[in-house]
């Protein structure tokens, strides 16, 4: 390597590294989904009996098994999810969404292992739930885990998570460019196209893990897709307006549970008990509409519907999901949306067959495009939807029917409410997402990234001459006093110390710095968001903050002055407004920071 000097060296590491680690999240994830997609399949096996599919399982079943199996499961799962770890409650991505927006992409660990195996738990027993809304947060906390175990920083952290949502997405339907769309369309709007590399290398990791493991195995059964007629579209158009509707009428079965829980007092850990007992009488009538239900899709994708089946299908998954995800438990809304739309297009177009039998209009057609009108319908994400549904069919006959619904189903839910099914469980819970970004820009920021390490110390027994040596040479008026074991003990600042510069009789010999320093202290600790310190300035005539450890309040690691909140502000304003994002590339080697310490005589 002769040819090549330090800087290109350099250069290299810092491309290869974030490549390399994209790869072992995309690796990673891959794993991760194979093992969460057995753990359905033996958890099936276990709680139902022997049956060709997970359908004639429950079929198969008494009536008491269907109501206690989903029950029972939702009374294990349910102070697990409450006490322990709630971000696994729901889909999933809004947590993820959150994270990114609020947390700089942190994700506790223990949130990988408690999905997997909840969430396999609740599909097993029956739960309307979806197996891709958990991927996308199993996959996204291993990129964070393994960037904070990494200690990188707050970009590099977002782009793993991003990548790990990618992987999964990409692993569960054999579809790289819709895993990498779904990262950059509903988690990251400021992607850099640099970065761009980093997902799509995850992504297609996570797509060749799984299939090593589901060799020729096809998730659906599609039939080659064609047009009798351009006037088909118009057909096509109305479907998506319908699917908005749906998708409007799904959220709403979603959200509309927990007030009525918190109306008669149910408790969050018992909601999902309840929950799995509604779902247990729905499975009395339509045992169709549990699990993930693509046994039924692929009913509708082969034109075995008829037009009762395809609307007792269309009802049940909506009630079922709305009792699923309402009651508080673990699990996504992909795969709910691709029921529904299937059996909401079965149902349009055996409608249009009997008006127009002469046509030659295929009804499975209309259950395909109404799997991805549904899903842009409720996710608002039109491009992912597409390229789902693409990447299942190769078919490029089915681009402009698509393109068609899923733009005409995000319409409506644009116009009739403004925000996808992620982003409303986000504004319920008071947290406004907007492309990406939580509206409230500090809220996001934690004092730790940008506090100052420049400590001006004092000690406890410093005489007062060393203290007025001190601010005469100090830039800044104020000073942390720390007792001799390091550990804070209170703040002197110019102005407590301004009477005794006037009238320095006041002082005796044996005046420290414990005796002029204030002892009762207005503190934060570097995981503190800059939004409560920005409240703390506001509230407080101070002009700076000692910084504390989280699990240490007398273990000071820095300080906070008002001058560095807006300057990280404007930064942030600068960064992410005016300039092109940044890429994932390699942390700067931190090179310290001066730390001027005046010690007393002890």
């Amino acid at each position: 390597m002769r040819w090549m000097n330090n800087r290109s060296v350099q250069t290299l590491k810092e491309y290869t590294g974030p490549l390399l680690l994209a790869l072992v999240i995309g690796a990673l994830a891959g794993l991760g989904v194979v093992m969460f997609r057995w753990l359905i399949l033996f958890g099936q096996e276990v709680l139902w009996p022997a049956g060709a599919n997970f359908v004639e399982q429950v079929q198969q079943a008494g009536w008491w098994w269907k109501l206690l199996i989903p029950a029972g499961m939702g009374l294990l799962v349910g102070p697990i999810i409450t006490f322990w770890a709630p971000e696994v409650r729901g889909p999933g991505v809004p947590e993820v969404m959150e994270a990114l927006a609020l947390k700089g992409g942190r994700i506790r660990h223990r949130v990988t292992l408690i999905k997997v195996f909840i969430t396999a738990g609740l599909i097993s027993a029956g739960a309307s739930v979806g197996r891709e809304g958990p991927v996308v947060q199993i996959g996204s906390s291993i990129g964070s885990s393994l960037t904070q175990m990494l200690k990188l920083g707050r970009d590099s952290r977002r782009l793993a998570v991003a990548c790990g949502a990618a992987a999964g997405i990409a692993a569960t339907f054999q579809a790289p460019m819709a895993g990498t769309l779904f990262a950059v369309e509903v988690l990251l709007f400021d992607l850099e196209i640099a970065s761009l590399s980093n997902i799509v290398i995850s992504a297609v990791t996570g797509t060749m893990v799984a299939r090593a493991f589901w060799e020729g195995a096809q998730i659906f059964e599609i039939h080659d897709f064609f047009m009798a007629h351009p006037a088909e579209l118009l057909l096509y158009f109305f479907l998506g307006l319908v699917a908005g509707l749906i998708s409007l009428v799904l959220m709403g079965a979603i959200f509309s549970l927990p007030r009525l829980w918190k109306r008669v007092g149910v408790p969050d850990w018992l909601s999902p008990a309840l929950g799995g007992l509604l779902i247990g009488i729905v499975a009395l009538y339509c045992p169709w509409a549990l699990g993930v239900g693509y046994e039924s899709i692929d009913a509708a994708l082969a034109g075995k519907v008829s037009l009762v089946f395809a609307l007792t299908l269309l009802v049940a998954k909506i009630v079922a999901t709305g009792f699923s995800i309402g009651s508080g438990m673990s699990g996504g809304i992909f795969a709910p949306s691709l029921f529904i739309g299937a059996a909401l297009g079965s149902l349009v177009g055996l409608v249009a067959q009997s008006l127009w039998p002469e046509s030659g209009l295929v009804p499975a057609h209309y259950a395909l495009i109404g799997m991805g009108a549904m899903v842009s319908g409720t996710t608002l994400a039109p491009i992912t939807a597409v390229l789902i549904i693409f990447e299942l069919t190769y078919a490029y006959q089915v681009i402009l029917p698509l393109m068609v619904s899923c733009i005409a189903s995000l319409t409506v839910v644009r116009l009739l409410h403004g925000y996808s099914i992620y982003e409303t469980k986000l504004l319920l819970k008071g947290v406004n997402i907007v492309k990406g970004h939580e509206v409230n820009v500090l809220r996001g920021m934690r004092v730790g990234e940008h506090m100052s390490m420049d400590l001006q110390i004092l000690r406890t027994d410093t005489p007062f001459s060393e203290i007025v040596s001190a601010m005469e040479q100090s830039p800044f008026p104020h000073f942390i006093v720390l007792d001799s074991q390091d550990r804070l003990s209170g703040v002197l600042t110019l102005r407590d110390c301004r009477k005794y510069f006037a009238h320095p009789e006041l002082c005796r010999p044996d005046t420290t710095a414990s005796l002029l320093m204030v002892k009762e202290l207005v503190l934060v600790d570097e995981e503190t968001d800059m939004e409560t310190a920005f409240h703390i300035f506001a509230r407080h005539n101070i002009s700076f903050l000692p910084v504390v450890r989280s699990d240490d309040p007398k273990t000071v690691v820095g300080q906070l002055k008002k001058t560095d909140l807006f300057a990280a502000y404007d930064q942030y304003v600068l960064k992410e407004r005016l300039l092109p994002p940044m890429g994932w590339v390699c942390p700067l080697p931190h090179t310290g920071s001066k730390v001027q310490r005046f010690r007393g005589s002890g």
